[in-house]
């Protein structure tokens, strides 16, 4: 009797860790940001919360607990809802523009052959973050000469096939940075489907440490770059990036009423084994209708191909 009490009691454990995993998976905007950035922590890694469910069946199975088994079912069904998607098999939906974002790396040992690789996917445009005054040169070089629209603002780049205009400049550092740091650029694409805007940004790295999540200056920068977003006068827009941000981080939101595909994971990063994807492809008034990942270059990040309907 004592040890059907402790598997009794085990078994309603294992039932609340179940419904807490459920909690998180649909109602992560409720984990407060207010310490360590918690919220932010969870939601930059919330589809691999999707792990715990096999242990939370076993756990079930071994304490021979149907409250914990029909327990472990709703993170298995709130996983499904919010993920499962990405799962199906991808439609080929309409597309005007397909485009590349990379983090080229400032360490990159290759970069014409970097550039050569993305060129392979064909795409309208070209967006690379973490340019080196050195490395700039091969990747000029290397890129086709159909790509020969092209403007390079601090450390970031676009190249297009298509005429750009307006190229400058955008003002994303945090106050505490450096006037070195110059990661945002804007330029208007004379795509055939009418003028886009086009930003391209990288904003600043987030750390874990004895502090939590520290994000404060890649949220100040996302907060600058929302600011000039809301301001742009056309209609359509596309940002692309090294934004740090998952789509699923609420940090997302300060860059405004953006929208992205979300029918894949396209982990970009870390290169070697991706958790993550913090290079984003997003839009408005335009459709982000695929995402996909690239295959590895000389980088720390994976580049990440979208195709777009305008």
């Amino acid at each position: 009797m004592r040890s059907l009490g402790r598997r009794r009691g085990s078994g309603r454990l294992v039932a609340a860790l179940a419904v807490i995993v459920a909690f998180l998976l649909v109602f992560h905007r409720a984990v407060p940001n207010t310490v360590g950035r918690l919220g932010s922590l969870v939601e930059t890694f919330l589809p691999w919360l999707g792990l715990t469910i096999p242990p939370l069946f076993a756990l079930a199975w071994w304490r021979r607990s149907r409250l914990a088994a029909l327990a472990a079912l709703l993170p298995l069904v709130a996983w499904l809802a919010v993920f499962g998607g990405h799962l199906l098999p991808r439609d080929d939906a309409p597309y005007d523009l397909t485009v590349v974002q990379h983090n080229v790396s400032d360490e990159n040992r290759d970069p014409a052959g970097t550039a050569r690789a993305l060129a392979a996917a064909r795409p309208d445009l070209i967006a690379l973050e973490e340019l080196t005054p050195a490395a700039l040169p091969a990747y000029a070089a290397a890129l086709p000469a159909e790509y020969a629209h092209h403007t390079v603002q601090g450390t970031v780049g676009l190249w297009s096939r298509f005429p750009l205009s307006g190229a400058r400049l955008v003002d994303i550092r945090p106050r505490a940075f450096g006037a070195d740091w110059n990661r945002g650029l804007r330029a208007v694409a004379a795509t055939p489907g009418g003028d886009v805007a086009v930003y391209v940004a990288h904003l600043p790295s987030v750390r874990i440490g004895p502090g939590g999540f520290g994000s404060a200056p890649r949220d100040e920068s996302a907060r600058r770059l929302g600011a000039v977003l809301a301001a742009e006068p056309l209609p359509e827009v596309i940002v692309m990036g090294d934004l740090n941000l998952t789509v699923d981080d609420r940090g997302l939101a300060a860059l405004g009423p953006l929208t992205t595909a979300r029918s894949t994971f396209a982990f970009s990063w870390p290169a070697r084994a991706p958790v993550a994807r913090i290079d984003q492809v997003l839009g408005r008034s335009v459709t982000v209708t695929e995402l996909r990942t690239l295959p590895a270059t000389g980088s720390d990040h994976r580049p990440i191909a979208a195709r777009i309907r305008l």
